[in-house]
C-alpha cells in the first residue's frame, strides 16, 4: 500500500513539474499560430528504486512543433536515475559503518527489498571513485575567503594499511569568522613529522589560509616545529585531554583519580592566577616521587595555558582537540573491521567522505559573537576584554 501510494505522489509531482515546464513556453506558437510545446503521452514506465521498494513511474513527454528541440527532462526523476536518492546515500553509509563492499548488497536487500541484492558491487566500485576526484577537488578549495581564527590539529592513525604501511592522517579543522567549524585539510603523513606538516601546513598557506590566532593539539613536537616555520606568529595552546593521558601514565594505577582531579582543577581555575596555584600544588604533591610526570607536566606550563588570553566563551573548545577525535570514532569503527590493504587514495578518499560526514553536525563554537573581537586583536585577560576589566576598576573606585 505505501507503495503504491508512493508511485500516486510521484506520478502527480512529476505531472506538476510538467504542467510547470509548459507554461513557461505558453507564449511559443508555431507557424499556425497554436501552441509550440505541448503534451505527448509519456515515455516507457521504468522502476526506481526507493527505500520503500521499487515504485514505477512514467515521466511525461512534451512535444515541440517548431522543431526547436525543447524537451522536457524530470529534475524530480531525471533520466539517468533508477535509484532514489535516500538509497544512493545508505550505499556509502553501509560501506563507510564497517559493512563489507560484498556484504552491502545483502544488507541493502533486507532494507529496501530483493530489488537491491545485485546494486552493490559496481555501485561502490563507482561511489569510491567518485569519492577520490572530490577529495582532490576539495584539497585544492580556496581558504582565502574567509578568515580562520582557531586551528585543531591531530594525526589520526588507521588500523589498516595504505599501501606498505600505516596510514596516519594528518587533520586540520578550523573555525571561521563566524563560529563554524570546518575541515580545512586530511592529508596522509610519516609519524606526524616536521617535513609532513610542514607540507600541509604551507599547502593550506598557498591555499589563502591566514595565520591563526590560536593552534591546538597534543604534543607531537613535528606540528609545533613547522608552525612556527610557516605561521610564526600563530599562538599554542597543548590539548589538555592529551596532557592528562601522559602524565597519568607516569603515575602508579592507584593514584590516577586523585592526580586526575588535580590536573582538572589546574585547567577548570576561573583565572590563570587560580590556575597556576593548582598547578605549583600538584608539583608539591607529586614531584619527589614521581618526577616524569612533573617533568611530563612542566615543559608545556604557558602552551597549556594560553587559552586564558581568549574569549572565556571559548575555553571549553580551546582547551582540547576533541572536535577532530570525536569526529574520527567512526573511521575506527570502519577500519577495526577491514582486512588486507587499500591503495593510499582509496583509504585517504574514505577518511575524507566520513570526515564530510562529521562535518555536517558540528555547531557553531558558543560566544561566536567575540570572534570579531580576536580578529581585530582585542587583548583579554582570564577570557575577560581588557577594557571591560578597566571599567569594572573604575567603577569599584
Amino acid at each position: 500500500m505505501l507503495r503504491e501510494k508512493a508511485g500516486e505522489l510521484l506520478h502527480a509531482a512529476v505531472n506538476a513539474e510538467c504542467e510547470a515546464f509548459l507554461e513557461r513556453w505558453a507564449d511559443r506558437r508555431d507557424d499556425h499560430g497554436r501552441r509550440a510545446v505541448v503534451r505527448n503521452g509519456y515515455l516507457p514506465q521504468r522502476e526506481v528504486l526507493t527505500g520503500l521498494g521499487a515504485v514505477p513511474v512514467q515521466v511525461p513527454r512534451v512535444r515541440d512543433r517548431t522543431g526547436a528541440g525543447v524537451r522536457f527532462e524530470s529534475k524530480l526523476v531525471p533520466g539517468y536515475v533508477r535509484r532514489a536518492k535516500s538509497v544512493d546515500a545508505v550505499l556509502p553509509w553501509l560501506y563507510l559503518r564497517g559493512i563489507a563492499q560484498a556484504d552491502v548488497g545483502a544488507a541493502l536487500a533486507a532494507l529496501v527489498g530483493r530489488e537491491a541484492a545485485n546494486l552493490s558491487g559496481p555501485v561502490i566500485g563507482r561511489l569510491k571513485a567518485s569519492w577520490a576526484a572530490e577529495y582532490a577537488a576539495w584539497q585544492r578549495a580556496d581558504l582565502s575567503h574567509e578568515r580562520w581564527v582557531y586551528v585543531w590539529v591531530d594525526g589520526i592513525y588507521s588500523g589498516i594499511r595504505a599501501e606498505d604501511h600505516r596510514l596516519c592522517a594528518l587533520v586540520v579543522v578550523g573555525v571561521n569568522e563566524r563560529g563554524q567549524k570546518r575541515f580545512l585539510a586530511i592529508a596522509d603523513g610519516v609519524r606526524e613529522s616536521k617535513q609532513s606538516w610542514r607540507e600541509v601546513l604551507i599547502g593550506l598557506k598557498q591555499r589563502g589560509l591566514v595565520a591563526p590566532s590560536l593552534a591546538v593539539g597534543d604534543g607531537a613536537l613535528g606540528f609545533w616545529a613547522a608552525l612556527d616555520e610557516v605561521f610564526p606568529v600563530t599562538r599554542a595552546q597543548r590539548c589538555w585531554v592529551h596532557k592528562t593521558a601522559n602524565v597519568l601514565n607516569y603515575l602508579p594505577r592507584s593514584l590516577q583519580p586523585q592526580a586526575k582531579a588535580g590536573l582538572q582543577a589546574i585547567w577548570m581555575a576561573e583565572t590563570r592566577q587560580a590556575a597556576l596555584k593548582a598547578y605549583d600544588t600538584f608539583l608539591l604533591v607529586y614531584q619527589a616521587k614521581y618526577p616524569k610526570a612533573i617533568e611530563c607536566l612542566a615543559k608545556d606550563r604557558d602552551a597549556l595555558l594560553a587559552f586564558y588570553d581568549f574569549p572565556a566563551e571559548h575555553w571549553v573548545h580551546l582547551r582540547t582537540s576533541n572536535v577532530i577525535e570525536s569526529s574520527f570514532a567512526t573511521i575506527r569503527h570502519r577500519t577495526d573491521r577491514v582486512k588486507g590493504a587499500f591503495s593510499r587514495g582509496t583509504l585517504l578518499a574514505m577518511v575524507y567522505k566520513l570526515a564530510r560526514a562529521a562535518e555536517q553536525s558540528f555547531r557553531r563554537i558558543k560566544g561566536f559573537d567575540w570572534i570579531a573581537e580576536v580578529i581585530r586583536g582585542v587583548k583579554f585577560v582570564d577570557g575577560i576584554k581588557q577594557d571591560q576589566i578597566i571599567e569594572q576598576r573604575r567603577a569599584a573606585a
